[in-house]
């Protein structure tokens, strides 16, 4: 019975993700007999529907690095709330370390408009219209890192009136009402 619940379990935790490997760096040591090489791979994985997680990991052979790196991933899963399902729900700025990054909202159409390590972080999440630019650190890591760091302050209009104790009609600003407010 228990490998039954296992068994389902599994089903169930791993639906179909897609991932991208963004980074491999081969280091080497040198010991008496000449070198030995090692590999880091940098993973991002996401099913594309508000879930993403990244990992890294090291190991002799490329295969096995993306193979660690991926499983870490897959247990760093986070969930990130979108507007519509294809962008982010208001402007953010994620920080890791001297990596800084500006996370902007976008109209329907604009598509992806962001560099190396974002753009794999917002397609594996299923963002379609997201405007981004890094600042500071250009090392994959920390942008990753940062951009992870910004997507976990993202907070959808319902989480707001959950947490204030008040309806979401409350919490959505009316242009037309403001205006008239102020008039």
């Amino acid at each position: 019975m228990a490998r039954d619940i296992q068994r389902a379990r599994g089903r169930d935790e791993a639906p179909e993700f897609a991932d991208r490997l963004v980074a491999i760096n081969r280091v080497s040591k040198t010991v008496k007999g000449g070198k030995r090489f090692g590999f880091a791979a940098l993973v991002v994985v996401g099913d594309q529907k508000g879930r993403v997680g990244f990992g890294k990991g090291k190991a002799k052979e490329v295969s096995e690095a993306i193979r660690k790196a991926t499983e870490q991933a897959k247990n760093r899963m986070i969930r990130v709330p979108l507007r519509d399902g294809r962008t982010l729900h208001h402007d953010i700025e994620g920080r890791h370390g001297a990596g800084k990054v500006v996370i902007r909202t976008a109209p329907q159409g604009t598509g992806i408009i962001a560099g190396g390590p974002m753009r794999a972080v917002f397609e594996m999440l299923g963002v379609q219209d997201v405007v981004a630019k890094s600042l500071g650190s250009q090392n994959p890591y920390n942008m990753i890192r940062a951009t992870v760091d910004g997507l976990q302050r993202q907070a959808s209009p319902r989480m707001v009136a959950r947490r204030r104790g008040r309806k979401v009609a409350d919490i959505h600003v009316q242009v037309g009402a403001t205006a008239e407010a102020r008039g």
